[in-house]
C-alpha cells in the first residue's frame, strides 16, 4: 500500500519517515452511547509514533515542526545506531530545531551479545504469537530494570503525566514496531482502551512499514541467526494483533492489571496514572473518532 493510500487519521504523510501516525482519536468506550453524545477518546496531536527518522527530508522536518513536536524519545541503543550506520543503512541520529531528542534506550549495549541477540531473534521469528509475547515481556523487563539508568518507559510515562500540559512527543525505535509498540500499548491501556482497539493500533504497523520491509529484512538476515531464514525474518517484522493481545493478557496474569503492572515496576504512581488520564482523555463529537473498524478491513 502506497503511503498516500494509508488511512488518515491515524497516518500522516511525513516525507522520509514511514510508519508515522498519531495514536490519538481512539474511543475509550463507545458502547451504549446515544446519538449525538460525546465520545471519550485519546487526545489527538499529543503522542506520535514512527520508525527511526534518519531519512526524513527537509519538508518532513517542516511538517514535524508544524505538528508542534517538542520531544523525541529514541528507544534505540548506542550500539544499535552504530551498527546501522556501519552496515550501510544510514540509521544515524536525526535532530531538528524545535524538538529535543531524549536518548532512552530499552536495551543496553551488553544486551547485543551474540547470545542475547540469538535468543531475542528466536522469540521474534517464532511461528506463534507466544514468541512475540516472550520478546515483549523481555522488552518490558529491560525497560524497567533498575540497572537501566535511562528508565525509558518511566521517562515517557512521566512526561505524559506531568502536572502541566505535556508537549507533543514522538516515540520511535528502529522500525517503530516492538519497543515502540509496547510502550504505546501500555499508554493506550492506561487510558482505558479495550484490548481489541489497542491491538488494532499496534497492527497498523503492517501497513505503515511496508516501504521499509526489504531494508529491514536484509538487515535482519545479516545476523548469523537468520541469514538462511527469510521467512523467519519476515515474521519478525510483522505486527499481528495476537502478539499484543497475548502481551496484555500476560501482564494481567502476572500483575492483575496493566495499571498494577506499571505501579509495581515503578514506571508510574497511581497518582501519575490519574494525571496521565486527565492529560490524554478528552470528549469529542462522533465525527472526530478514528473509524478503526473500517481500517481493520485493510489488514484482513
Amino acid at each position: 500500500m502506497a503511503e498516500s493510500e494509508l488511512p488518515s487519521p491515524p497516518f500522516l504523510s511525513i516525507p522520509g519517515l514511514p510508519n508515522f501516525r498519531d495514536v490519538g482519536g481512539y474511543p475509550i468506550n463507545a458502547s451504549g452511547l446515544e446519538d449525538g453524545a460525546k465520545h471519550k477518546v485519546v487526545r489527538r496531536g499529543l503522542v506520535f509514533r514512527s520508525s527511526e527518522p534518519s531519512k526524513v527530508t527537509d519538508d518532513g522536518v517542516t511538517k514535524l515542526q508544524d505538528l508542534g513536536i517538542e520531544k523525541v524519545f529514541d528507544l534505540r541503543s548506542a550500539v544499535e545506531i552504530e551498527n546501522g550506520q556501519r552496515d550501510g543503512y544510514g540509521w544515524k541520529v536525526k535532530e531538528w530545531d524545535g524538538a529535543s531528542r531524549e536518548f532512552v534506550p530499552v536495551f543496553l549495549d551488553q544486551d547485543y551479545s551474540p547470545e542475547s541477540l540469538a535468543l531475542r531473534y528466536r522469540n521474534y521469528s517464532s511461528e506463534h504469537a507466544e514468541g512475540f509475547v516472550a520478546a515483549y515481556i523481555d522488552i518490558l523487563a529491560a525497560a524497567a530494570s533498575p540497572s537501566n539508568s535511562f528508565a525509558p518507559f518511566r521517562t515517557i510515562l512521566e512526561h505524559l503525566a506531568s502536572p502541566s500540559p505535556p508537549a507533543p512527543c514522538l516515540i520511535h525505535c528502529t522500525a517503530g514496531k516492538d519497543r515502540t509498540g509496547l510502550i504505546i500499548g501500555i499508554i493506550l491501556s492506561l487510558c482505558g482502551l479495550p484490548d481489541d482497539v489497542v491491538a488494532h493500533e499496534y497492527s497498523l504497523t503492517d501497513l505503515g512499514l511496508k516501504s521499509r520491509h526489504a531494508e529491514l529484512i536484509n538487515h535482519l538476515m545479516s545476523n548469523p541467526s537468520l541469514n538462511t531464514q527469510p521467512e523467519a525474518a519476515r515474521r519478525m517484522i510483522s505486527s499481528q494483533k495476537q502478539a499484543m493481545l497475548g502481551t496484555l493478557a500476560k501482564l494481567r496474569e502476572t500483575h492483575g492489571s496493566v495499571e498494577k503492572c506499571v505501579v509495581e515496576l515503578g514506571l508510574l504512581s497511581p497518582e501519575g496514572i490519574r494525571q496521565l488520564r486527565d492529560n490524554l482523555i478528552v470528549e469529542v463529537n462522533e465525527e472526530q473518532v478514528v473509524p478503526w473498524q473500517n481500517h481493520a478491513k485493510l489488514l484482513s
